[in-house]
């Protein structure tokens, strides 16, 4: 028997000690009619123990460690934090240990008005709660300096940029600019474009350049846009299509626009490519049965679901699927980082990490 099939015997396992046969447990559910039957949106933070559960291990005292950004090098990753508390933690891949990057009271600030012309200044932390950092983007650079993009709701919407330092151990983190957003849109996810700039989503997606300011990248507009990744020489966009369990491809710069829709079988939150750039890594959700997801959401008991995807061929290939988790709730995010697969969650107080699916 394959790992991957270790791994869906296990969560039908799972599925049957917690709720009993399949066809049993949908009729024992019923809709809900009252407000206050609503069921459980996010995990409280400190509410379950951090006990490992199989090889599945956790890193966890976070709030809503959305997305993960390996820093170059892989010895260091940073993780965000999507709802209000949220900060941006540094982790430690060896040691497995998490400390606040951003905000802290003795936090470097200093904008780049040359690189960011459009940005009015550091971000307004008045109130660190209300300040929420979603979406991350690590953009290599040239020895130890490199750049980190972080979608921020809260004070402003906008894309945030920091130096990150690694020169320095642990690596130092400094706000450096931002690029606030059109008005009305709400972004998710950021990458940088090769070819200077970056793009987001926002239900579609839009690029930056300095020459144009936000335009929206043709052949997006039904894509469904939440998750993004770029391929490495930037000519195509791989968008996660969420409410539609699809990934879309699009091409950048080409007349007529190139563009491949696949299905999925899950919804998918983000995507990651992975550092030697031969798959992206998706993570996403079907319901607690493991089927497509219909209202009312029941958010906390829903299923994670990794896949790999090749990008030139888009060939999809299913790697875990796990059950909710108390306290990580499911997967936002996937990334490979050695030998290990890491997972984080919009919904949860900690982060994941097992011994990478065959």
């Amino acid at each position: 028997m394959t790992r991957f099939m270790q791994i869906r015997v296990a969560s039908v396992a799972l599925f049957v000690v917690a709720c009993g046969a399949s066809e049993q447990a949908r009729e024992l559910t019923a809709p809900l009619s009252a407000p206050e039957a609503r069921p459980p949106q996010v995990a409280v933070t400190g509410q379950f123990p951090c006990d490992s559960i199989g090889e599945i291990h956790f890193i966890c005292d976070m709030v809503s460690p959305e997305d993960i950004a390996v820093v170059p090098g892989a010895e260091w990753a940073i993780a965000s934090g999507a709802r209000p508390g949220g900060r941006l933690h540094l982790l430690d891949v060896g040691s497995k240990t998490a400390t606040v990057l951003f905000p802290t009271l003795d936090r470097d600030e200093r904008l780049d008005a040359g690189a960011y012309p459009d940005c009015p200044g550091p971000l307004d932390l008045s109130d660190p709660d209300a300040s929420r950092l979603h979406g991350l983007y690590m953009k290599p650079g040239e020895s130890d300096l490199h750049t980190l993009y972080a979608v921020h709701h809260g004070p402003r919407e906008s894309v945030e940029a920091f130096e990150v330092n690694t020169m320095e151990l642990p690596p130092r983190l400094a706000w450096v600019g931002c690029f606030p957003a059109p008005e009305g849109r709400t972004f998710n996810s950021v990458v940088a474009l090769p070819d200077g700039g970056i793009a987001a989503t926002s239900g579609s997606v839009m690029q930056w350049h300095a020459n144009t300011g936000w335009v929206e990248v043709p052949g997006s507009e039904d894509a469904a846009a939440n998750g993004l990744e770029v391929s490495g020489d930037g000519q195509f966009l791989f968008i996660a299509g969420w409410t539609e369990e699809k990934l879309t491809r699009v091409s950048r710069g080409l007349t007529p626009v190139q563009k491949d829709v696949v299905q999925l079988g899950f919804r998918p939150d983000n995507f990651r490519m992975s550092l030697d750039g031969t798959v992206i890594f998706a993570a996403g959700h079907t319901d607690k049965f493991g089927d497509p997801i219909s209202d009312p959401r029941e958010p906390t008991l829903e299923t994670t679901n990794v896949a790999t995807i090749d990008p030139n061929t888009l060939e999809v290939r299913r790697i875990f699927v796990h059950p909710a988790i108390d306290g990580l709730v499911t997967s936002t995010t996937a990334t490979r980082i050695g030998d290990e697969l890491w997972l984080g969650s919009y919904r949860g107080d900690r982060l994941a990490y097992l011994p990478m699916p065959e």
